[in-house]
């Protein structure tokens, strides 16, 4: 089964699908969001759905460090219940406190220039979120 990881921003969303077996996360690419036309994305997530037969999404939930949703955890679950009426598929929410902060760690580690870090940081954090997902489910 595929799943899809996605790092929701305000405005990029960063998108990772897994191997055909759940083991691995790959970063696919950054949508912008298209706020004036209320796009959100949905038009590219549909057609990587269907190319990968996409069966589950991954959301991740950005909580603050004590445990409770802020303004952009709120983002990200609203955003989750428009993800279940478009594609009628099995959404997670899955926390992702210090994802973001530990994909830029490996790109620093890594000597990735900043205008390069830039453009995939996203794509990097949704990677993160989605292999932490999957290495819950096969433990």
């Amino acid at each position: 089964m595929r799943i899809m990881g996605l790092d929701v921003g305000s405005k990029t969303i960063g998108v990772a699908v897994s191997d055909a077996f759940g083991w691995t996360a790959q970063g696919i690419k950054t949508i912008k969001i298209d706020e004036e036309n209320e796009q959100f994305g949905l038009d590219e997530l549909k057609e990587i759905i269907d190319q990968y037969g996409i069966e589950k999404i991954v959301i991740g939930l950005p909580k603050n460090m004590n445990g409770t949703i802020g303004p952009r955890g709120e983002a990200s679950i609203a955003f989750s219940e428009r993800i279940k009426e478009t594609f009628t598929l099995p959404v997670v929410l899955w926390d992702e406190r210090l994802s973001t902060m530990a994909a830029e760690r490996v790109l620093l580690e890594a000597d990735v220039s900043r205008k390069k870090r830039k453009k995939v940081i996203d794509k990097m954090a949704a990677v993160m979120i989605l292999q932490g997902y999957l290495d819950s489910q096969n433990h």
